[in-house]
C-alpha cells in the first residue's frame, strides 16, 4: 500500500484513510486491546506505507478518543471509558430515534428490501456464531437505516459514536443470548418501518440501545483492567 490514494467501498480514499479505518477497526473489533501500545514505525512497515499517513490516522484515532498521543512517548489504545460510553449512548438514542421516526414515514420498498436483505445475512451469522461478521453487518443495518429515512447524513456521527460502545458490546457480542438479542431488535423494527408504526418502531430503538447498561456492568466485572474509570 504505497499509493498517495485508492478505491475502498467504491470512494476514493487516501493511504491515511486506508490506515486510519484498518486501525480503528482494530481497536473497535479489540484485535488491538486497550492499552496496547501502537509504533508509527512499525504500522508503517507492515502496511508498506511512509510514517506521515500513519502519524495522520494515529492524530485522527486521538479525535475519536481511540488512542493516545503523547510525544516522544509510545501511542497507546485508550481504555474503555465509562463515561465516553454513556455520553455516546445518550447522543445515540437522541439521533437514532429521530432516523427511525422519519425512516417509518419514507421507507420506500429498495429501502426496505435492503434491510431484510441484511436481516437475512444476520441469521447466518447468528446461525453460525460469527461474530465478526454480525459487527460488520450491525453497522451496515444502521446505515441502511439513514438511508431509508433519508439522512444519510447522520451515519457518519452514529458511527462515530458506536466506536466508544462497540468496543464494551464485542466484549460479549458472541455469547449466543447476545446475538439472539440482537438480531431479534434488528427483526422488529424493521417490520415497525414496513407497517409505519412509528411509535412502535421508536419504542424498539430505545429498547435496544438501552441493553448498554447491562453490557456495560458485566464488562466492568469481567474486565475491569480494560477500563480507565
Amino acid at each position: 500500500m504505497n499509493t498517495s490514494a485508492l478505491q475502498i467501498g467504491g470512494q476514493r480514499r487516501t493511504t491515511a484513510d486506508a490506515i486510519f479505518e484498518m486501525l480503528r477497526q482494530d481497536i473497535v473489533k479489540l484485535r488491538l486491546e486497550p492499552g496496547a501500545k501502537l509504533s508509527e514505525a512499525e504500522v508503517a512497515s507492515r502496511h508498506q506505507v511512509s510514517r506521515q499517513p500513519v502519524r495522520e490516522a494515529f492524530i485522527r484515532l486521538s479525535h475519536l478518543n481511540l488512542v493516545r498521543v503523547q510525544p516522544q512517548r509510545a501511542t497507546t489504545v485508550r481504555k474503555l471509558s465509562s463515561r465516553d460510553i454513556l455520553n455516546s449512548w445518550f447522543l445515540r438514542i437522541a439521533i437514532e430515534v429521530e432516523v427511525v421516526r422519519r425512516g417509518c414515514e419514507s421507507a420506500n420498498a429498495d429501502n426496505l428490501k435492503a434491510l431484510r436483505e441484511n436481516i437475512a445475512e444476520q441469521q447466518k451469522a447468528v446461525q453460525t456464531k460469527d461474530g465478526d461478521r454480525l459487527h460488520t453487518l450491525d453497522y451496515e443495518f444502521h446505515h441502511l437505516l439513514c438511508k431509508a429515512a433519508n439522512c444519510e447524513f447522520a451515519y457518519d456521527t452514529i458511527a462515530e459514536y458506536k466506536s466508544h460502545v462497540d468496543r464494551l458490546c464485542m466484549l460479549d457480542i458472541t455469547s449466543t443470548e447476545s446475538m439472539d438479542e440482537l438480531l431479534s431488535d434488528h427483526t422488529k423494527i424493521v417490520s415497525a418501518l414496513q407497517h409505519r408504526d412509528i411509535e412502535e418502531a421508536v419504542s424498539l430503538t430505545r429498547v435496544h440501545l438501552s441493553r448498554l447498561d447491562t453490557s456495560l456492568i458485566v464488562a466492568r466485572e469481567k474486565y475491569p483492567h480494560y477500563f480507565q474509570d
